[in-house]
Formats: C-alpha cells, sequence, structure tokens
C-alpha cells in the first residue's frame, strides 16, 4: 500500500528554509528507527539499528516528544535531519515507507545519514548566499547549492552509492573561503579543531574568531559577544552561552543550540529557534 504523498513543510514566513526543516508529520519515523543508541546519558536504553524505538508510535510520532530530556533522552533532542526524512518518504520513496512495505526499510535508512548530509550542506549554503560580504563567491554557492539538489533528487541507488564526505570536503573549501570573507581582514584568531572543553574562555578574543570543528564541550562563554565567528561543526555541548551573542554566528545550527546551555538573554540566529529547555 502508497501513502498519499503530501507537499513538504510549508514555509516560514522568514526564510527560504522550507524543505530544510524536519517536517515528522510527512516522515515515518526514520530517525526513531534507522540509527542504533546504546544506554548513556544521552538515551535511557539500547537499541538495535533498525528496530523501532518504543516509544514511536503508529503515526511515526514519538510519544514522549514533550518529556524527552526528563524521561533520559537528551540525544534525540539534539538530532536534526534538516528535512532528509520527509524528503525520503515523500520523494525518494514516493511515498511509501518501511510501514506498510517492509522490504524498503533496509534502503531507506541506508539512504537516511545520505540525505541528512546533503540536506546539512544546503543549510550552510543557504546562508552563505545569504551573506552580503561574500558577495564575490555567491556564483560558487548558487553552483554547490544546484549540485547538492542533483544529489539529494538521485534514486535511492544512487544516493547509497554517493561519496558524501567527498563532496562534504568540496563544499567545505567554499564556506571556509566564504568564512574568510565574511569575518574580514580583522577575524579573530584560528582555533579549528582546538581543544577548548571545559575552559573558561570569558576573557579569550573569540570575536569573529575561527571555530570550526573546535571542541567546545562544557566551555564557558557567557556573556560574550561572538561576532561572525565560524561555528561549523563546533561540538557546543553544554557550553554556557548564558547571555551570548550568537546572532551573527557563521554556520551555527539548531542541533548545536539545542546541546548548548543557554537562556532567555542568549542572542540567537534569526532562522533557528530558542531550545525549550533554555526557558
Amino acid at each position: 500500500m502508497t501513502r498519499r504523498m503530501l507537499p513538504l513543510a510549508a514555509p516560514r514566513a522568514d526564510d527560504g528554509r522550507r524543505d530544510l526543516r524536519a517536517d515528522c508529520a510527512q516522515c515515518a519515523g526514520l530517525c526513531c528507527v534507522a540509527p542504533a543508541f546504546a544506554a548513556s546519558a544521552d538515551f535511557a536504553i539500547d537499541k538495535p539499528a533498525g528496530t523501532p524505538c518504543p516509544h514511536l508510535q503508529a503515526d511515526s510520532r514519538c510519544g514522549i516528544h514533550d518529556r524527552l530530556r526528563d524521561r533520559g533522552f537528551p540525544g534525540c533532542t539534539v538530532f536534526d535531519c534538516f528535512g532528509a526524512g520527509q524528503r525520503i518518504t515523500q520523494q525518494t520513496f514516493g511515498g511509501s515507507s518501511w510501514r506498510e512495505a517492509p522490504e524498503l526499510a533496509r534502503a531507506q535508512f541506508a539512504v537516511l545519514p545520505v540525505m541528512r548530509q546533503l540536506h546539512e550542506i544546503l543549510w550552510y549554503l543557504t546562508e552563505a548566499a545569504e551573506r552580503p560580504a561574500a558577495a564575490p563567491l555567491h556564483a560558487e554557492v548558487a553552483t554547490a547549492r544546484e549540485r547538492t539538489e542533483n544529489l539529494a533528487a538521485g534514486s535511492a541507488d544512487e544516493l547509497s552509492a554517493l561519496d558524501v564526505r567527498a563532496w562534504r570536503r568540496e563544499v567545505g573549501d567554499l564556506l571556509l573561503r566564504v568564512s574568510d570573507l565574511v569575518r574580514g581582514d580583522a577575524r579573530g584568531p584560528d582555533r579549528r579543531n582546538a581543544d577548548l572543553i571545559g575552559a573558561d574562555l570569558r576573557r579569550r578574543r573569540l570575536r569573529d574568531a575561527g571555530l570550526r570543528g573546535a571542541y567546545l564541550i562544557g566551555a564557558d562563554l557567557r556573556g560574550m559577544d561572538l561576532g561572525t565567528a565560524d561555528l561549523l561543526g563546533a561540538d557546543l555541548r553544554a557550553a554556557d552561552v548564558r547571555g551570548t551573542d550568537l546572532s551573527e554566528c557563521l554556520f551555527l545550527t539548531q542541533p548545536q543550540m539545542e546541546s548548548a546551555r543557554g537562556d532567555a538573554t542568549t542572542a540567537i540566529p534569526a532562522v533557528l529557534t530558542r531550545p525549550a529547555h533554555w526557558r
């Protein structure tokens, strides 16, 4: 039985990222089935790959979505498919899913991590296209977006065979040049991939810094103005950003926000949502 195809998520009024936001109503709970997770501080139970989480309901919604942290599943709150789930379900597989067609399960689960990376790349490229200071690279950014969209529109077999890591590296080089343009000649220090775990950074010069891939786990960033700091891939788990100005930071995503500790005084980019646990 094939599910009726539905349009993708309704656009938000403030940007053009409609297809890059998760719409669980049009997915088939792929993120609750495909990945494995182990009992830990992030997950209360063990779950093998390809096995539905016991909290996944028949309508493909999470039965404890509004209390995941309280029930011991903070790892679920920091996952974002960037709209990959609904694209796989509604487009790649034409509205069919593992629920009514179990023979599709293996293929759908294999495509999920690939599509998620492609959609995350599209999120970054969308931001790059919106940065006025990156205008000299906008043509290259547009070409990369078109190429990524074409890859994402491929068949399940094409997606499974795609070397998405190689494409991610190529786009990453372009985004680094975008970052250099946006942060300018007076940009802050380059701390790419730096180990800053648990560090008190409040007296460090990090405005407009290069923090790509930096380990900021548990770091103290309270009250800082990070300007256009490049946070692509930075690990912000438990980073204290209360009162911090993140509003102009480059390549900051919702999962990074969800993993950090902020509050009502934390300034965030307009395209992101203030995490519920910050309140």
